[in-house]
């Protein structure tokens, strides 16, 4: 059997729905036939995909190095079709397409970027991974896109990619249920919370590496558990059955609290990157300012973020890399 990009659509929806039940809807398909192509797509790699659970459908490590590489070719494969419609439609619409890791400030940064490039016809392609946004770029699947590389994992930029600072190092604050005992405090210690049950998504690059490099250097070995659901990674932190990390402009959900870690062990670098052939000069300059204005923006209203800044006496101002950087 061969593979082609039916099926790796296929493993794709098992992956972003959790469920083959939900796969096979979303497919137009029925579960059992849906199965049935798992199995022979399986039997042509060589190994299991997907565990079933309880919860759902998850990738096995096999299945996450299959689809970091089936990702790109769907987003190609859809980046050629559209490109084709448009020419074949004769608009010559100059366009625009921009990649993201999970954060709230790509709404703003859109937003700018609309008002800024009316007339360029501007798509977003949101991706936890890192490490595929950055080969998507390099291969002219994505013009630009915004990253976070974990403390202690810096990404390798492929060939034909340019990036530049955003903020060297952005903490990492924890999202901990209102009733925790540590929820009084306005910083909380890690060793307060080496008896908690920690959560990291299991599809973002390095995060559950980085939070086992940090207990490592405490000293500490709390239970660490990878739930790709946010809404149920959510209801777990309110209920007080875990904690997380999370960035720092996140609001905090119902029955939750967000609480920056002393010292701050946790912490991210925030990067932009493109591909020199498709975006530079003013355009690139002018990416960069709505991004870092976007982040400032969002920044300066979240009460935690605010809070830090104070105790620490410093400004967002100083802490993102200059716009004209």
């Amino acid at each position: 059997m061969e593979l082609d990009v039916r099926h790796l659509r296929v493993l794709c929806a098992i992956a972003d729905t959790g469920s083959v039940r939900k796969a096979a809807r979303r497919l137009g398909m029925t579960q059992p036939s849906l199965t049935t192509q798992l199995h022979r797509i399986e039997r042509a790699i060589g190994g299991r995909l997907f565990t079933r659970e309880q919860t759902g459908s998850r990738p096995t490590p096999l299945g996450h190095s299959v689809l970091s590489r089936a990702r790109p070719v769907i987003s190609g494969m859809d980046a050629l079709l559209a490109a084709a419609r448009e020419e074949a439609a004769g608009t010559g619409r100059r366009r625009l397409r921009i990649g993201s890791v999970g954060s709230r400030a790509v709404a703003a940064w859109l937003r700018r970027v609309h008002d800024r490039l009316p007339d360029t016809d501007t798509t977003i392609h949101i991706d936890i991974s890192a490490i595929a946004l950055l080969h998507m770029v390099a291969a002219d699947q994505l013009d630009i896109a915004f990253v976070h590389e974990s403390e202690g994992f810096p990404l390798r930029l492929p060939a034909g990619a340019a990036q530049r600072v955003l903020m060297a190092r952005e903490p990492q604050f924890v999202a901990l249920s209102e009733g925790h005992p540590a929820a009084a405090q306005s910083v909380v210690r890690l060793a307060d919370l080496a008896g908690d049950t920690w959560m990291v998504d299991p599809t973002a690059d390095h995060e559950y590496a980085a939070l086992r490099r940090v207990f490592a250097e405490a000293g500490l070995d709390p239970r660490v558990v990878q739930v790709r659901d946010n809404a149920t990674a959510a209801e777990l932190v309110a209920s007080g059955e875990a904690v997380r990390p999370c960035q720092p402009t996140s609001p905090p959900g119902p029955g939750t609290v967000l609480r920056p870690v002393q010292g701050d062990p946790f912490a991210v670098r925030l990067l932009l990157t493109w591909r020199p052939g498709a975006v530079g000069g003013q355009v690139l300059d002018d990416l960069y300012t709505d991004l870092r204005r976007a982040y400032l923006d969002l920044a300066s209203v979240n009460p935690a973020y605010r809070a830090w800044l104070r105790r620490h006496n410093r400004s967002l101002r100083h802490l993102l890399a200059p716009a004209g950087a």
